[in-house]
Order: structure tokens, then sequence, then C-alpha cells
């Protein structure tokens, strides 16, 4: 056999022995940077969508305003207070108004209400017991209209945070509402000796306990919970 005749071991020069197939192209090389799929790795079938993302999720690197990480959803509710949360705070004012009606009464009426309360306070007393006693009911009175003066103050402080969606304020006029519930209850019995001041303190009796009940209900919880996130994740104002 001659050089001539073929290749190394008699194949042909510059092939396998088997000739290629009419138009057949090799495939292009991958493009640069292209890893093939780990082992196993099987292509999702044709028509394939990705699920959507969750609901208050982010694409990474993005920063949301006001807070700069994740926020989640707002809870169910909207920024107008509902009609529990005006009727429940507006139930609460009017005892504050209440409060100082009977207040302008009784100062109106101070003698007989002062001799109401000495004839308690030295009732079955007598001699020095009975003007120490009577000494005592006088301060008692008068320390009361300070307190309560003070008291309405601070009242009017916590309805305006509740009014603006504060819920620990909303906490203080439950524990508030609730004390004057429990003690206008064991005094329904007694009374100031003054009838109008009498029935100021039962309508005022019922206005609070309104005022409870009205701000526990579910549109007023969702409200303040909305006002919560909206206060924590809201735009800055």
């Amino acid at each position: 056999m001659t050089s001539d005749q073929g290749g190394r071991y008699g194949e042909p020069e510059g092939g396998s022995g088997a000739p290629e197939p009419g138009g057949w192209n090799a495939p292009p090389p991958p493009p640069q940077g292209w890893n093939a799929p780990p082992q196993g790795w099987n292509a999702p079938p044709p028509g394939w969508n990705a699920p959507p993302p969750p609901q208050g999720w982010q694409q990474p690197g993005q920063q949301w305003p006001g807070s700069g990480g994740y926020v989640p959803p707002p809870p169910p509710g909207t920024p107008e207070p509902p009609l529990t949360v005006r009727a429940g705070i507006g139930a609460f004012v009017a005892t504050v108004v209440l409060g100082l009606v009977a207040a302008a009464v009784m100062y109106a009426n101070w003698d007989q209400i002062l001799d109401e309360a000495i004839a308690r306070a030295g009732a079955g007393l007598s001699g020095s017991e009975r003007e120490t006693a009577q000494d005592v009911a006088e301060i008692v009175v008068q320390f009361s209209l300070v307190i309560g003066v003070v008291f309405t103050a601070v009242y009017l402080l916590v309805i305006w945070f509740a009014w603006r969606g504060r819920n620990w304020a909303r906490v203080v006029l439950w524990v508030l509402g609730g004390l004057s519930i429990l003690s206008g209850t064991a005094g329904l019995g007694g009374g100031t000796g003054v009838g109008y001041v009498d029935g100021l303190n039962v309508f005022s009796w019922l206005l609070t306990l309104a005022g409870v009940v009205l701000l526990a209900l579910q549109p007023s919880n969702a409200w303040y919970r909305y006002t919560g996130w909206q206060r924590r994740y809201g735009p800055r104002r």
C-alpha cells in the first residue's frame, strides 16, 4: 500500500472513514460564560409560567418608602374612623361635658351638698367626734372638686389621643371607664343629695358604658390596627 492510497491505517485522509450526511452542519458553540445545567436538571414543560410572588414581596435591592426594609401588607381598614369609634369617642366626650355641668351645679349648691356630706359623716356621732367628722367631710368635698378638675383635663387629653388612633389611649379609656362603671354601680344607691346632679351621674354612667362597648367592637379594633400600621409604615408627613 502506498502513501497516496489513504491516511494512516488505511483511513481516508481528513476524516474518520464515514462520509458526512448531505446538508449537515455542526451546532454552533455555546455562548461565552454559559454553564451547562447540573446533572439531573429538567427544563420546565412548554407553557409553564412562574408563580406570582407572595403578597408584600419586594424585589431584592428595593427599598420601601419610609422604612428602608420589608413592609407587611396593611391590615383591613380605612383611614377614616368608623361609626363605632366616632360614637364611642363622642360618648366619652359627653361624659366630660356632663361632669362639668354637674360640677357647676354642685358649686351653685355648695352649702346643700356640704351639709349632706357632713350629715352623713357625722351620723351616729356626738360631741367632738361629730365636729371632727364634719371637718373631714368639708375637706373631702373641697379636695374632690380639685381632683375632678385635674382628672377632667387628663381625661380630655387621653380622649384626644384615642381620636388620633392611639391604641394605648383606647386602653386607658377602657380602664378609666371600667373603674367609673364599677364605682357608679356601687354608688347607685347613694347620691349627692341634689336630684339634678344625681340624674346627671346616671346619664354619665350609661354614656361611659356605651363608650367602652363601642370602642371594643370589631370595626373599632380594625381601625386602630390600620392606624397603627399606617403610623409605622406609612409615608412620613
